[in-house]
C-alpha cells in the first residue's frame, strides 16, 4: 500500500489534505469531493484537480512520492462528488506508473497519467544551469488579495513581484511572466503531492501581455525533482508563444533553500 508523500495522519487538519482525500468504494474505485474552495470564478483549478486524481493511484503503488503527472481536461469539472478510477500500469523497483480518470455524472472530466518513486533514494549525476530567480523578498513584493482575487487565492500566502503585479492595476509589463513567493496560508509544508497545485497557482503569465481573459487549462504536466524544504516557494511562469488563442506556460518551482523542486508546462486557451 502506497501513500501520498505526506505522513499519514499528520496533515488531517490542513485544507489541501482534506480536499484531496479519497475514500475507497465497493467497486474498487475511489470517491472524492471536489471542493469549491479551490475554485476560480466557479470552476475548480486545474492544478487542484491534477492533485486529486493521483490521490487514488497513490493508494495502489509502493512508492511514496509523486514524480510526474500529466492531466488532460476534456470537459469542465464541477464542485461536488466525483469518482476516481485508478489503474496501475507497472510497479517497478524504482518507479511505478498508472492511469487515472476522474468522473462526474458518469462522464470523464479529467484523464491523468502519473508516476511515483521514492525521492529520498534518488541518486545520479546532477547539473542545474541556473539558480533560483533573482527577485525581491516577499516583504518587498505585492500581496495577491483584494476584491478581484478569486476564492482560490485566499488559500495561499501569495506575493507577486512588482513587475508581475502590474496587470491588476492596468499597468501590464508587456512581458508574459508571472513570478512571486507562495505558501499555504494554513502553514502546511509543501510536498510532492501538492506540486501540481503550486504549478498552477499564479494568474496566467499572459495577463501581463494582453487584457485578462478566461484562460482554461487544456493539459498540465508537472515533474517533481525533489522533496521541497518547509517554507516559501519561489515560482516563475512564462509564456513565449500565444498563437490563435492557444499558449504554453512553462513553470519552475524552487524551495526556500534555493533547490529546484518542480517544473511544469501547460497548454491553455485564452478566451474573451
Amino acid at each position: 500500500m502506497g501513500c501520498t508523500g505526506y505522513a499519514e495522519g499528520v496533515a488531517e487538519g490542513f485544507l489541501f489534505d482534506r480536499t484531496t482525500r479519497v475514500q475507497e468504494t465497493p467497486d474498487g474505485g475511489w470517491r472524492a469531493e471536489i471542493s469549491p474552495r479551490w475554485n476560480i470564478f466557479g470552476v475548480p483549478n486545474g492544478g487542484y484537480l491534477a492533485a486529486v486524481g493521483p490521490a487514488g493511484l497513490a493508494r495502489l503503488v509502493p512508492h511514496p512520492d509523486l514524480l510526474s503527472v500529466s492531466a488532460y481536461y476534456p470537459t469542465k469539472t464541477e464542485p461536488g462528488q466525483a469518482f476516481v478510477r485508478a489503474e496501475t500500469i507497472r510497479i517497478g523497483k524504482r518507479v511505478s506508473t498508472g492511469v487515472v480518470r476522474v468522473e462526474q455524472a458518469g462522464e470523464p472530466r479529467v484523464h491523468l497519467t502519473a508516476m511515483y518513486t521514492d525521492l529520498s533514494m534518488a541518486d545520479g549525476p546532477t547539473h542545474v544551469e541556473t539558480g533560483p530567480p533573482a527577485f525581491p523578498p516577499p516583504e518587498e513584493c505585492v500581496r495577491a488579495e483584494g476584491p478581484i482575487a478569486p476564492e482560490f487565492v485566499q488559500n495561499f500566502d501569495m506575493w507577486l513581484t512588482p513587475e508581475s503585479a502590474g496587470w491588476a492595476t492596468g499597468r501590464r509589463s508587456g512581458h508574459a511572466e508571472m513570478s512571486g513567493w507562495v505558501r499555504f496560508i494554513d502553514g502546511r509544508p509543501p510536498d510532492p503531492a501538492s506540486m501540481p497545485l503550486f504549478a498552477d497557482c499564479l494568474p496566467p503569465a499572459i495577463f501581463n501581455l494582453i487584457q485578462p481573459a478566461w484562460t482554461p487549462t487544456l493539459e498540465l504536466t508537472v515533474h517533481v525533482r525533489t522533496r521541497p524544504s518547509p517554507g516559501w516557494l519561489q515560482v516563475r511562469f512564462t509564456t513565449r508563444y500565444l498563437q490563435h488563442g492557444h499558449l504554453e506556460e512553462d513553470g519552475e518551482i524552487w524551495d526556500e533553500s534555493g533547490t529546484l523542486v518542480g517544473l511544469s508546462r501547460q497548454l491553455a486557451q485564452a478566451r474573451a
